[in-house]
C-alpha cells in the first residue's frame, strides 16, 4: 500500500511538472510556505479566539493568529480581520450565517454569469434557507446591469438583505460603489467574495472593494493569493462580533492552524513580492487572451481589452464546446476547466460554452508575456491538431522544463518536486 500510495504522489508530481497549469482557482506555494504548514501546528486544536481557548497548550497559537490578523490588516487595510475560516465557501456560509436568518432574500450572481455555486440556492445559500434573486446582467459589459438590478430591487416585495460581489468567473471589477447604494437604501449589507482576486487586491492590481462601500470581504488564499488552501473574512469594525459568531462556533471548530502559519508566511511573501507579482499576472491574462484572439479564438470581451484579472473566458461552442476542448487539452498537458458562459442554460452545465483559463501559476513559476504567445500556439496546435497528441505533449513537456521554479519568494525553489521528509 505504502508503494501504491507513493507512486500515485509522485505520479501526480510528475504530471504537473510536465504540464501548463491554467485552472484559475489553484497556484503553488514555496518552500517558504510549506515548511509552516508542515510544522506541529498541524497537530493541534485551537477551538475559541486568541486568549479564550477551549485547549491548553495555544500560547503561541494565539502570537500566530494574532500575527495573522496585524498582516491582513496591513495588506488590506481592514477594520476587523478573521482568519479562521478554512475555505471560501466556509467563510462565505459564515458571513450568512451572520447576516441573514432563514427566509431572507439575498442577491448574487447567477453561476452561468459568473456567480459562484455557495452565493447560490443549491449550495451554501440554500442551506441556510436564504432565498436568492439574481442581478440583471449586461451582456456586452460582461458585468451587472446596475440600472436594470436597482428596477428589479424596487419590485421585490421581499427586499435582499445581503448583495453578494465577487465571482467565480471574474474577469473585470464589479460596481461596487453603486450596488452599496441600492444596498444601503434597503437597509441591506454588500458581501464582497475576493477568493480569485484577493492576491490582485493585495498587489493594488484589481479593485479595493472595502474602500469601495463593501460592508465584508470573504476570500480563500489559494488562487491568486498563492497561499495554502484556507479562507479569510475582512469587515467594518461595527459588524465583528456577528462574523466572529457567524465563524466560530457558527462553521468553524478549529481552524488547522498548520495552515494557517503558511498564510502568514504567504502574507510576508505578497507584502514584499505582491506589487510585482500582481502586476505580472495582469500583463499575462491580456498577452494570453490578445494571442488566443490573433489566433482566431472567440476570445469573450475584445472591445474591453478581454480582462482586467487573472482570468481568460473563450467561447468555443463552435468547436465542439467546452467538455470537449477542455478534455482535449487535457491529454496534451494543458490543464484549465470547462466553464458555463452568461449565454449557457445551466441545465448544459457537462458541456458549456466556454473554457475558462488561470495565469496566476504559470506567472508564479516566472512566465512573461513571450511564454503566453507559446502557451497560445500549443492550445491552437492541440486544438485545430496540427500535430499529434504525442509530439505536441512532448513538445510541451520541453517548454515546461524551463519553468518549474517558483518565483516571487525569498529563495526560489522547486514548484513541483515531491520533498522528500525524514
Amino acid at each position: 500500500m505504502l508503494e501504491k500510495l507513493m507512486g500515485i504522489t509522485r505520479k501526480h508530481h510528475e504530471f504537473y511538472k510536465n504540464s501548463i497549469p491554467l485552472i484559475a482557482s489553484e497556484n503553488v506555494t514555496s518552500y517558504f510556505v510549506r515548511r509552516f504548514y508542515l510544522s506541529d501546528f498541524g497537530h493541534r486544536y485551537a477551538e475559541g479566539w486568541i486568549g479564550k481557548r477551549f485547549y491548553q497548550g495555544c500560547q503561541f497559537v494565539d502570537e500566530l493568529e494574532a500575527l495573522a490578523i496585524d498582516l491582513t490588516k496591513k495588506l488590506f487595510n481592514a477594520e476587523h480581520v478573521n482568519v479562521q475560516p478554512i475555505s471560501g465557501t466556509v467563510a462565505n456560509m459564515a458571513a450568512f450565517f451572520a447576516l441573514t436568518n432563514p427566509g431572507d432574500t439575498i442577491m448574487s450572481l447567477s453561476v452561468p454569469h459568473g456567480g459562484h455555486i455557495s452565493h447560490d440556492k443549491f449550495s451554501a445559500a440554500g442551506l441556510r434557507g436564504l432565498k436568492v434573486e439574481h442581478y440583471e446582467f449586461d451582456f456586452e459589459s460582461f458585468n451587472i446591469d446596475v440600472d436594470a438590478t436597482r428596477r428589479k430591487v424596487e419590485k421585490l416585495e421581499d427586499k435582499p438583505k445581503v448583495f453578494v460581489l465577487g465571482a467565480s468567473l471574474f474577469l473585470f471589477p464589479h460596481p461596487v460603489r453603486e450596488i452599496a447604494e441600492i444596498a444601503n437604501e434597503v437597509d441591506a449589507k454588500v458581501v464582497y467574495d475576493a477568493s480569485h482576486v484577493l492576491g490582485l487586491i493585495a498587489g493594488k492590481e484589481f479593485q479595493d472593494p472595502i474602500r469601495e462601500g463593501a460592508d465584508v470581504v470573504t476570500a480563500s488564499t489559494h488562487k491568486t493569493f498563492p497561499g495554502p488552501q484556507r479562507a479569510v473574512v475582512m469587515c467594518r469594525r461595527e459588524l465583528a462580533k456577528k462574523i466572529d459568531r457567524g465563524i466560530f462556533p457558527g462553521v468553524v471548530s478549529n481552524h488547522h492552524i498548520h495552515s494557517l502559519a503558511g498564510y502568514v508566511a504567504t502574507c510576508i511573501e505578497m507584502l514584499e513580492f505582491g506589487r510585482d507579482y500582481a502586476r505580472q499576472i495582469v500583463r499575462n491574462a491580456k498577452a494570453l487572451a490578445n494571442a488566443l484572439h490573433d489566433l482566431g479564438y472567440d476570445v469573450v470581451c475584445p472591445e474591453l481589452g478581454f480582462t482586467e484579472s487573472h482570468q481568460i473566458a473563450v467561447d468555443v461552442s463552435k468547436l465542439g464546446g467546452g467538455d470537449k476542448i477542455a478534455k482535449k487539452l487535457e491529454r496534451v498537458g494543458i490543464i484549465l476547466n470547462k466553464n458555463l458562459l452568461p449565454w449557457d442554460d445551466v441545465k448544459n452545465a457537462d458541456n458549456p460554452s466556454g473554457i475558462r483559463i488561470g495565469v496566476q501559476e504559470v506567472t508564479r513559476i516566472g512566465m512573461k508575456e513571450d511564454e503566453m504567445e507559446r502557451i497560445a500556439e500549443f492550445i491552437d496546435m492541440a486544438i485545430k491538431e496540427k500535430k499529434s497528441e504525442k509530439e505536441i505533449r512532448k513538445e510541451i513537456g520541453e517548454f515546461k522544463s524551463e519553468f518549474n521554479t517558483v518565483k516571487f519568494t525569498f529563495e526560489e525553489c522547486p514548484a513541483y518536486d515531491f520533498p522528500e521528509i525524514c
